[in-house]
């Protein structure tokens, strides 16, 4: 019996991971953090050169940033692997500008296809300049550069094979370090751009290959209303997120992209020139958190090829927005609606501030309504305002072709009787309302 426990214990302590093939290996490798994979050097004489031909590397300074930026130089100058899949760099205090160029310099040799840079430091400390003389990344694929990184591209660079870039707080030297980096980059598919600071005042994306954008924009203190904005040159675009505009001058998209199939527009307001809502009437899926009395609208536009429409109903007069969106779309078969004023922070709902309002339903019965829509999904409803109450009602009775209404209830406290009385008697009511379509099936969900 004593011998078969101890032939049980020294099954248990085989090492079954170093009998595995090398690729199998440096693939589960990849998934720690670097710093556990240059720990396993230790474990025995087979496993001391193994973490080097490991194709990704993450590094993360934690304490003393001298120490950690002298171990990153010399952990990336002992890598061995031919090809340097992924390199990500995250430092939370304030390094010597040249490592930066060091770090860079190696990957480049490296042949890295992923590489981002995340410098995390506090906003007092000056940025760290981005070298222009690296930018011959020939193999890279996705380049991220979030917070204090100062871009400074004086003339074209070389990143042909580049398809994601994001670009996450950074600081532009002017407008043309900006024009450089995307004339430079004429494979770009994806682009992300959030912006933290008042730095440049026209920003141009012009990209004939570009599929997605999101740009996410911040009302700078101190930045006089209707200066500056965006102008969108990307005729490729498949996928545009346009959020958190204020104040600015314009916000121009070009060449109307006609393959744009999704959008969705939130918390844009007080541009002087708008002419977002124009240059979307290709969309196919779209999706709106505005409010139409911060957000012009211009007339006779028809969004011929719009099938799905969501919409955030805590803005002010937001039911009026859903009546011109309703009257200009006239093959919409699928409407959402969202109260997201609980899930929301004050910055962009309104709903508790809200005047009581009142539906101002079109003058003729939409297009969409009366051949098209086939489903409505109302996601928190509050049906203690009145102009929610007439939006249901007008929508369960003017829709012909309706197969399935949903409605999505928050859950109520107990004790908030008058909330509890106000959904009782709408619950009630509803099924009561004589809907256009015979077919239509009332559905109530809760969350």
């Amino acid at each position: 019996m004593e011998q078969c426990g101890e032939s049980l214990r020294k099954r248990d302590v085989v090492d079954r991971i170093s009998a595995l093939p090398e690729p199998l290996i440096l693939q589960i490798l990849s998934l720690l953090p670097t710093k556990l994979v240059i720990a396993t050097s230790v474990l025995s004489k087979r496993w001391r050169c193994v973490w080097k031909m490991v194709p990704v590397l993450r590094f993360e300074s934690k304490g003393d940033i001298k120490k950690f930026a002298e171990s990153v130089s010399k952990s990336l100058l002992s890598h061995k692997s031919p090809i340097l899949n992924t390199l990500h760099l995250k430092l939370n205090d304030r390094c010597d500008d040249v490592y930066i160029g060091v770090w860079a310099g190696i990957a480049i040799t490296r042949h890295v296809r992923d590489l981002e840079l995340d410098l995390h430091f506090g906003y007092s400390d000056p940025p760290i300049r981005f070298p222009s003389s690296l930018f011959c990344f020939d193999t890279l694929e996705t380049l991220k550069f979030k917070h204090h990184v100062l871009l400074d591209i004086p003339s074209l660079v070389s990143l042909n094979s580049l398809r994601t870039l994001h670009l996450h707080s950074v600081v532009y030297k002017d407008s043309e370090s900006i024009r450089n980096l995307f004339s430079s980059c004429p494979n770009l598919e994806h682009l992300v751009v959030h912006r933290s600071y008042n730095d440049v005042v026209k920003f141009v994306i012009e990209s004939p290959s570009l599929k997605t954008l999101s740009l996410y924009g911040e009302n700078f203190v101190g930045r006089e209303n209707g200066i500056g904005g965006y102008v969108i040159n990307a005729p490729s675009l498949v996928r545009l997120n346009i959020q958190m505009l204020k104040g600015y001058e314009h916000c121009l998209i070009e060449n109307a992209p006609e393959l744009l199939i999704e959008a969705n527009v939130s918390n844009v307001s007080n541009i002087t020139n708008e002419t977002i809502m124009a240059s979307l009437k290709s969309t196919k899926r779209l999706c709106l958190d505005l409010s139409p009395l911060q957000i012009a609208y211009p007339t006779g536009i028809v969004f011929y090829q719009l099938v799905y429409l969501e919409m955030y109903s805590h803005k002010v007069e937001w039911w009026n927005l859903l009546a011109v969106m309703l009257d200009s779309s006239p093959k919409l078969q699928v409407l959402k609606l969202t109260d997201d004023s609980s899930q929301q922070p004050k910055l962009v709902s309104d709903k508790k501030n809200m005047e009581p309002g009142k539906w101002n339903q079109p003058k003729c019965v939409p297009q969409c309504l009366l051949w098209h829509l086939e489903t409505f999904v109302w996601t928190r409803p509050d049906w203690i305002r009145e102009e929610e109450k007439e939006v249901a009602r007008y929508i369960l009775g003017n829709a012909r072709h309706l197969k399935k209404a949903t409605f999505i209830i928050e859950p109520i406290e107990s004790k908030r009787l008058f909330r509890l009385a106000k959904r009782r008697e709408m619950l009630n009511e509803l099924p009561a309302v004589v809907r256009a379509s015979s077919s239509c099936q009332l559905v109530f969900q809760s969350e």
